[in-house]
């Protein structure tokens, strides 16, 4: 009896506490990227396996990202739209939904800007067009594949050598019939995107969404 009456208040101190480390985790993300799951957990003076849970909790909203190769932690784009939501100072993710609503009214299809994030493509903006037969969805803060989106081929593309060897390593996860899964097919098409300086996908992330990018 006299636990049950405890309860609701040990587990608000349990969400106090929870929330009070992963403010923590982005705190010492911004002063020292790529940290592993053994310094963050240093830094919390708490077990690996608490920390690791913290880390991917915040994996899962994108307020941070686990390197593919190196397994380490930085901060994610997802925090893109916060930190958009609170200041009116000119950045590049500003420029880029400018940039995004201006061709969406000239064109009235659905652009967005994506840049290079570990080994995806991170969305910072986007606008829908009015041509487009259904809702577009939404993908600002979301990490997309490299291997099955235009904007992510593109990026792939003009990498750096390190980048594109790291990529190479890694399983290529087919999303539609059409998807590339094959490294060596893959990078027959980043050829030919360096070559003619822009890139599309044909239904490779999703079926029936077609798209066209350049770097």
């Amino acid at each position: 009896m006299s636990s049950q009456a405890e309860s609701p208040g040990l587990e608000k101190a349990g969400s106090n506490q929870s929330g009070d480390r992963a403010l923590t985790i982005l705190q010492f993300l911004a002063k020292h990227p790529d940290a592993t799951v053994g310094a963050v957990a240093r830094e919390l003076d708490v077990h690996k396996s608490t920390a690791s849970r913290l880390l991917a909790t915040l994996e899962r909203h994108g307020l941070v990202t686990q390197s593919t190769w190196r397994g380490t932690y930085s901060l994610g784009f997802g925090l893109v739209r916060l930190a958009g939501a609170v200041t009116a100072q000119d950045s590049f993710a500003q420029a880029a939904q400018h940039a995004c609503d201006e061709l969406s009214h000239s064109l009235a299809e659905t652009p967005n800007v994506a840049i290079l994030d570990d080994l995806a493509a991170a969305n910072i903006a986007q606008a829908t067009g009015s041509a487009a037969l259904f809702r577009a969805r939404e993908y600002v803060g979301r990490r997309t594949p490299l291997n099955a989106t235009s904007s992510g081929k593109v990026l792939l593309a003009f990498a750096g050598g390190q980048t594109r060897s790291a990529y190479r390593q890694t399983e290529l996860e087919r999303f539609t019939e059409r998807t590339i899964t094959n490294h060596d097919a893959l990078d027959e098409e980043l050829e030919r995107i360096r070559r003619r300086g822009w890139g599309y996908s044909h239904q490779e992330w999703e079926e029936l969404i077609n798209a066209i990018a350049v770097p």
